[in-house]
């Protein structure tokens, strides 16, 4: 059985066009880790942004040390699940947290994950929306109807055993969310359902801690019309094949 706990911790941060908000996030997980005692390492995944966030994020490699913060650019827009393929490379925690860059986020949370994948010694701890006192804040009745739809279509359809599948705020221990990454097919917002189902066909144990999810503060959204008609794709594509 591998470790119980994080000896160490890799946040991986996959961004585009977030300058404005990632000296912020980088700051709030230096402090939660710090406060914790936990050991930790943030790999920057930047999608070739055009606004300057690799210049951000290289001032902030100077401020934390290249210990701490590890610039790993991309040339273009090439999807989530690449990202965190390609971070996963550059990685030496045993457990990895994914998360947003746009502060929808919250570090405060991560101890928490921590807590609770010590306490059933899960593989994934999910942070969820949509239990206990979890919830969303900022969006509107649009995008709230679509999130729970979504949700609740893949309930219906894929009985994943977890309450919240298309957040992306979890922490996995490494070598599952390798396996995982090996066995995915979707990219985009399907990808994180993807995970969860697969994680319950390899039969990998799931935790989950209520988050609040805040909208992002500054830049756009990137959920878009494309994005919902391929998710619904993405998600009859795993209903026929799982």
């Amino acid at each position: 059985m591998a470790a119980r706990g994080p000896e160490r911790v890799s946040v991986l941060l996959p961004t585009y066009n977030e300058r404005d908000n990632l000296p912020l996030v980088v700051w709030l997980l230096a402090r939660t880790f710090g406060d914790s005692g936990i050991d930790f390492e943030i790999i920057i995944i930047d999608d070739g942004s055009p606004d300057g966030t690799q210049e951000i994020a290289q001032q902030l490699e100077k401020i934390y040390g290249s210990d701490k913060i590890l610039l790993r650019p991309r040339a273009k827009k090439l999807g989530l699940g690449t990202a965190y393929i390609h971070g996963m490379k550059y990685a030496t925690g045993n457990f990895i947290v994914i998360m947003d860059a746009d502060l929808s986020h919250h570090p405060k949370f991560i101890p928490e994950f921590i807590r609770k994948q010590k306490e059933g010694n899960f593989d994934i701890v999910s942070g969820t929306r949509y239990k206990g006192n979890g919830g969303v804040y900022g969006w509107d009745l649009k995008r709230k109807l679509i999130s729970r739809g979504a949700n609740f279509l893949t309930q219906v359809l894929l009985r994943p055993g977890a309450s919240d599948l298309t957040g992306s705020f979890r922490l996995y221990r490494k070598e599952v969310l390798q396996k995982l990454m090996e066995k995915c097919v979707s990219k985009g917002y399907v990808f994180q359902m993807e995970m969860i189902v697969r994680a319950r066909q390899l039969g990998y144990t799931i935790g989950e801690v209520p988050i609040s999810f805040v909208d992002r503060v500054y830049g756009e959204s990137k959920l878009g019309g494309n994005e919902i008609v391929s998710f619904l794709k993405g998600l009859l594509t795993l209903f026929a094949t799982t």
